[in-house]
């Protein structure tokens, strides 16, 4: 495990899976821990998929490939490429291994940075290869609920940039998602999306069109905790149903998982993110502790 710290924040990240494990302010853990009861990841980067393909299976050019939810990154060591006081990175590229469950050669590298209160997590995935490559890439980071209590129905609120007319998509079955209908996101009088245990009994509220750039989450009494901020099309809420976990997931994801029942190729999912040859895609979010 290889730590960070400044005067505000201390970070640990594993070499596998390149994950962030830990995200520690003032002798408080912001990070779910990974307890294995409600769910065994603390911030999983996902590739080179986002939630499911249609029954985890995929083709491309009429070659079929199995894959299960979020690709095999999060589950593969990373090398270490670099490291400083306040930033380190780590590097994946394409091996026999990969290429049994995912054709394309790719280099995958991902860094964490501290910046103040703010962690700047850095994706960037190269094409190395003289053909298109096609992939998505997402975050799964799971935050402690601010003041948990289990015997208790509220567990905070959800505040976003926009404020209007949002709506989200569910999970119809086997991981994938039902476009043919979306929900509005009904609001209270201050703007703000309240949590409750009953918030992700149908699993994720996926919002996607890039409706809202930045997500915070607040405790009970309206204070803000943390917030995320991104550039990605697509965000999942997620807290496992019906387990009456304590944490969240805010989740920026650069893709999304298929339709319910996908079967086209690869290169023309929904959300899909395409390379030429010795292109390279930057992405990424930021944590900001409050």
């Amino acid at each position: 495990m290889k730590t960070l710290s400044n005067s505000r924040l201390t970070i640990q990240v594993s070499p596998h899976g390149a994950e962030l494990c830990s995200i520690v302010c003032n002798g408080k853990e912001y990070l779910w821990q990974a307890d294995p009861a409600f769910w065994k990841r603390h911030s999983p980067v996902l590739f080179p998929i986002v939630g499911s393909v249609w029954q985890n299976t995929y083709s491309v050019n009429n070659r079929s490939f199995n894959l299960t939810q979020h690709g095999f990154a999060r589950d593969m060591d990373f090398e270490l490429i670099s490291e400083t006081a306040d930033e380190i990175r780590f590097r994946l590229s394409d091996n026999e291994e990969t290429r049994e469950k995912y054709p394309y050669p790719f280099c995958l590298e991902i860094g964490y940075r501290l910046e103040g209160n703010r962690i700047r997590v850095m994706w960037q995935v190269s094409n190395p290869s003289d053909e298109d490559i096609y992939f998505q890439i997402g975050a799964h980071p799971a935050f402690y609920y601010p003041g948990f209590n289990p015997t208790e129905n509220r567990r905070g609120f959800f505040g976003f940039d926009c404020k209007e007319s949002l709506r989200y998509l569910l999970i119809a079955e086997k991981g994938c998602a039902d476009t043919s209908k979306s929900y509005p996101l009904m609001l209270d009088a201050d703007g703000l999306l309240p949590i409750d245990i009953h918030t992700f009994d149908r699993d994720a509220l996926i919002l996607e069109d890039s409706q809202v750039k930045e997500v915070t989450l607040y405790d009970n009494d309206k204070q803000p905790c943390l917030s995320l901020y991104f550039d990605a099309p697509v965000v999942g809420l997620w807290s496992p149903p019906g387990k009456n976990a304590p944490f969240v997931c805010i989740e920026p994801w650069y893709g999304r998982c298929d339709r319910h029942g996908y079967t086209g190729d690869f290169k023309d999912k929904d959300w899909i993110q395409h390379l030429a040859p010795g292109e390279v895609f930057r992405g990424g979010y930021i944590i900001e502790i409050k």
